[in-house]
This record gives structure tokens, sequence and C-alpha cells, in this order.
């Protein structure tokens, strides 16, 4: 079978207009996504140059295929299970930063370059004080970016035109402005000099985004009835599912630039993506937090299997509609679609995912997904959510264990063992505290201002609620105590 390559997609050269740290599968599937679909509509006319970061990993694959991929988007499209495959050409070329120094800073002096386009996952944004300018290239990200600027500005001579738009989409806070701070502390560390400064100050424009797309990679089990399907080998296929938004903040309008809602793309551009952030984070995020613990308890195993049973499906539907909307900023309806959206996403029959995988660090991810929405909801009304509430005796009873193997909590669910996963202090906390009577238990937990960072036992009936909830599961099992409520 022919190997996907160019002339099997007669792709179009384009003017290079975006650097991209990193090739992997999430920047494939959701960013080069969108702008070949704004390049094939004649909005953008622009092509993409990978740069691999780190040493870690191969660019074999793409330069068998001239960079040519397929992404396969599956999931419910209009009520019904769909597969659409895109063959995306925008993508001109991949370059090694480490074992090809000079071609990739090379990509400095393109005269059309204006964007670039990061995600070296969360700990990539840092600043690393013995970074040095003297490597080829510097160890860090930022330094790298830096560096690569410094070039730039140089190749230029300040020429204010060449400035670039930073677009990172790592998982962080504010992650254009974290980005540039790290490069104003190189450009004072590496005495870089003032005009420097004031041209990354003035010239660069250094953008906060928000991502959301869950993408599920290569599909290796698969692999050869996908290239009997599509007609060809493609070794760097990703699939995802359709859904997808990028919220960019940025302090100058960009959009002209970067037309990717004229395309039809979910894409918006805005001063402020906090309430994006927050809508994220306790719709979709808080759900998944607010009904797996239970779900699990109750039998079932991944998510798709929690939204065929009717009693997992109506709790979290009433936890989201009816307790963490309300305490949401944006308008109601268009809170209401974003959740209708997440329902489906949930229902999607191509992604198996585990429970167990979601539980993971489920103390840290009740405190920054669920435990805003109990305190906003209990401001506003006066009174306690009692499906968020219960998501709490819910945590209870799944951390509940006695004995810690392999870094993990052991807990059982009709007589089979399963691992909890989280950080010692916490399950030490739990192997100490989970077998003593509910109220005891309970009051230890919520006043864990470690845990929570601040003591929820001052919550107005909550110990004595989320006792009483612990107390019917134990009493009565997670399914009969759940349904008493829903």
């Amino acid at each position: 079978m022919e190997i996907l390559n160019k002339a099997m997609t007669n792709k179009t050269e384009r003017p290079i207009k975006v650097v991209q740290f990193g090739e992997g599968n999430f920047l494939r599937a959701f960013v080069d996504y969108m702008i070949d679909i704004a390049n094939e509509q004649g909005k953008f006319d622009g092509d993409i140059v990978l740069v691999k970061p780190i040493s870690f990993g191969s660019l074999e694959n793409f330069h068998k295929q001239d960079c040519q991929y397929t992404v396969s988007l599956r999931g419910i499209v209009d009520g019904e299970a769909k597969i659409s495959n895109r063959l995306v050409t925008s993508v001109a070329d991949a370059v090694d930063a480490c074992e090809e120094y000079e071609k990739y800073m090379g990509l400095a002096e393109i005269d059309t370059l204006r964007f670039v386009v990061s995600n070296t996952t969360e700990a990539g944004i840092v600043f690393d004080a013995g970074d040095q300018y003297e490597l080829n290239p510097p160890k860090s990200f930022p330094g790298k970016l830096t560096k690569f600027l410094h070039h730039r500005f140089q190749t230029f001579r300040g020429d204010r035109d060449k400035g670039l738009v930073m677009l990172p989409v790592e998982l962080i806070d504010d992650n254009g402005i974290m980005l540039k701070k790290c490069v104003m502390q190189l450009i004072e560390l590496w005495n870089l000099g003032e005009e420097f400064r004031t041209w990354v100050e003035e010239a660069c424009i250094f953008t906060s985004t928000l991502v959301d797309r869950i993408v599920t990679g290569y599909p290796r089990d698969t692999e050869e009835e996908e290239w009997k399907t599509l007609g060809y080998e493609d070794r760097i296929m990703v699939t995802g599912e359709p859904f997808a938004l990028w919220v960019i903040e940025s302090p100058r309008d960009i959009s002209g630039e970067l037309p990717l809602p004229q395309a039809g793309l979910p894409v918006i551009f805005t001063e402020n993506q906090k309430p994006y952030k927050q809508r994220k984070v306790r719709i979709l995020n808080g759900a998944h937090t607010s009904f797996v613990l239970a779900s699990y308890l109750c039998g079932n195993d991944i998510v798709k299997q929690s939204m065929e049973d009717a009693d997992i499906r109506n709790f979290m539907t009433r936890t989201i509609f009816d307790e963490v909307i309300p305490t949401l900023t944006l308008p109601e309806e268009e809170l209401k679609e974003f959740a209708e959206a997440v329902i489906t996403r949930f229902n999607n029959p191509y992604v198996k995912h585990a429970l167990l995988s979601i539980s993971l660090n489920s103390v840290s991810k009740w405190r920054a997904r669920c435990m805003p929405s109990l305190l906003g909801y209990v401001e506003k009304f006066g009174k306690l959510p009692s499906h968020l509430t219960f998501s709490l005796a819910a945590l209870l009873a799944f951390y509940t264990g006695t004995e810690i193997r392999d870094k993990a909590l052991t807990g059982h669910r009709d007589g089979q063992e399963y691992q909890v996963m989280d950080d010692m202090n916490i399950l030490e906390f739990f192997r100490d505290n989970s077998r003593g009577d509910s109220r005891t238990f309970v009051t230890a937990f919520l006043g864990n201002e470690n845990f929570f960072g601040q003591d929820l036992n001052k919550v107005e009936g909550l110990a004595e609620a989320v006792a009483a909830y612990l107390d019917d599961i134990r009493a009565n099992g997670m399914r009969a105590a759940l349904c008493r409520i829903s």
C-alpha cells in the first residue's frame, strides 16, 4: 500500500506563516486542522512548520509522508454516530530544533512568518535561571523562543512589522502572560538589551488561550483496518472528537490576521477568557468529578456506560443544570448549549474513557472543579446543592480503605479491589480515617485546610448532610443512596 505523500494530496505550497513548537497529536488535530480548513476556504493562505523542541522522539514518519496526514473525527453529530476524515495538507515541513539547529533558527528569518503556536506541556512554560543563550538551542521552551525572537529582531534590524504573535495552548492559567513573563526574565538574565525588550513588548503579541477537544491519538490497535479504509498508509494519522473550542484572549485585535471564525470554525476572540474557562472547568470537568466515583461504585467502568445508566445520567444532568449553571456568569442559553454539547461528548461511542483514569487525584480535582460551584450555590440560594453535596460523600466512599500498596490505597467494589491514586499524604489520611464513624470521618475531611484551602465545616449544614449521605451509602449501597436524591 502506498504511503501518503504530497503527490497524492496535490498539496498547494503557501507562504510560511506559522511556526509550531510541538508536533504531537493535539496540535495536529486541533490548530493545524483548523488552519487547513481556513486555507481551503481561501481565508488564511499560510503553511505551518512543525518544530520538535526536545531531543526525544523522531520525525522520520513526518518526512516519509511529506508531513501530510489524516485527521479522523469520531463522535455524535446531529444525533448520529459519524466518522469524518480530512487530509491535512497545510504542514510544509518538520524540523528538529536540536539536530537541525541552523535550519530551525533559519525559520526566524522567514519574512512571511507571523504566528508561533506551542504545546510544550504544563511544565514547558517555566523560567529556568540556569538556561544559557549560548546553547544551540537553549534547554527550556521559553529559552528557545527568546533566542528565536532575538534572531528575528537582529535579522530584520528591529522592524516593528516583523513582530510575532504567540499562541500557546499549554494547559495553565494565563499561559500567554506566563510565557511573556519568562521571556522578559530571560532577556534580563541574558542582557539582550533594552531595544530588544522594547521590540518584544511593542511588536510582539502574547495571547492567552483556552482549548477544548478530546484527541485520542494514533489508532494503533486498528491501523491496518484504518489504512484499508483510507486507501493509503498513514503512520501519523490522528483521531479525536468532533467538538472543538478555541478561546483566544489578546491584548490587541488579531482576528483579521487569523480569520478562523470566518471559516466557520469554533474560535472566539475575546478580551477575557476567564468566563469560558470557568464554564469548561465547572461544567465539563466538574461533571466528570461529580459523578465518576459514584458511577464506579454503582458498577460502571467507562463514561459511555455511565451515560447509558439512567440513574447516573439523571444525577449528572441535575448537577449541571440545577446546581452548576446557576452559579456561572455567561448567558444562560449559552451555558445550556455548552452543557448539552458536554453530554453529547460523554456519549461518544468511539471513546472509552475509564472512570478509574478520571478518578486520579480526585481530592484536588473536587476542590478546583466542584467546590466553587457548591460555595457559589450556597452564597446565591442560602442552601446546600444536594447533588454536589452528595458528590463529596461519594468521594469519601470511593476513598475508603485501610491499606496502601504500590503507592495506591486499596478500595473495594463488590468484593473486588481497585486502586485509589492520589498524593501520598491524602492516601494516608484516608487510610487512617476512612473506617471511623461517618460524622468523625467527614468532619476531619472537611476541616483539612490542606485539602480545600479552608475549613468547609464552616459551611452551614454541610458536615451533617455529607455524613448522612455517607451513612446511607454504607448501609444501603451507592445506587440506592444516589437514587434517593435524583
